[in-house]
């Protein structure tokens, strides 16, 4: 029978592959939130509608729509909040049986010891508590905006009406950042699992997550629609 040894140590490629696992994770964090002028992000293109948004809420009444809208993004920070908790805790209950985390490694016939398991592991766990830190203020953040949006003024003649709105939007907008971020957290979490199968595996699905998010946010159908194109003519 042979065993997994229990120390071993990152290899040059792993040490390459998880520096571009963080510097993807900066990089396009930076590329999504300024982008060229001359070609806007989806994030970016929201921003403006979020503001519309608010200068439509003090024509509206009654407001119940509004107040529908950020509950619901309330409620979609709250369970992705929730799932990284449950993410969270089964990590950290698998680092913290090390046999089973052994018998883990045995049955996948993973390449790597005990305590580079547990390294690896605990690099997918970076990125969920971090998406988690995020999910947690932007719910905070849209609660703050229901409360602003709750003191902007019913009559659209109230001086207090437009900035009030204004800044409502500013929140708004804030929280939706935040949550964003959270969501690119995910996704790299996502990417960090290559790494149980080595420093190439990283590699790629650094690469295939790189692909994915900015497809997305550059290159997507959605971006067609919010930019008034019709996507079947790409």
């Amino acid at each position: 029978m042979t065993l997994i040894p229990l120390l071993t140590l990152p290899s040059t490629l792993d040490y390459v592959a998880v520096g571009l696992l963080f510097l993807a994770w900066a990089g396009t964090g930076w590329i999504v939130e300024h982008p060229p002028a001359s070609r806007p992000s989806v994030t970016t293109l929201m921003v403006a509608y979020r503001r519309s948004w608010m200068q439509e809420f003090v024509l509206r009444n009654p407001r119940l729509f509004d107040a529908a809208v950020v509950n619901s993004l309330r409620q979609g920070t709250a369970f992705f909040a929730s799932a990284c908790m449950i993410a969270i805790g089964g990590g950290a209950a698998l680092i913290g049986n090390p046999e089973r985390l052994h018998g883990l490694a045995s049955d996948l016939t993973l390449p790597a010891g005990t305590s580079m398991l547990e390294l690896k592991v605990l690099l997918v766990l970076f990125f969920v508590g971090a998406a988690f830190l995020k999910f947690v203020w932007a719910h905070r953040l849209f609660g703050y905006c229901e409360i602003l949006m709750a003191a902007v003024p019913n009559d659209p003649e109230d001086p207090e009406a437009y900035p009030r709105a204004a800044q409502a939007a500013g929140i708004n907008i804030t929280a939706a950042r935040s949550f964003n971020r959270g969501l690119r957290a995910v996704f790299f979490a996502m990417a960090a699992l290559g790494w149980l199968l080595g420093g190439l595996a990283l590699i790629l699905t650094t690469l295939a997550t790189i692909c994915v998010i900015l497809r997305a946010e550059f290159a997507s159908a959605s971006r067609e629609v919010i930019m008034g194109r019709d996507p079947g003519r790409r």
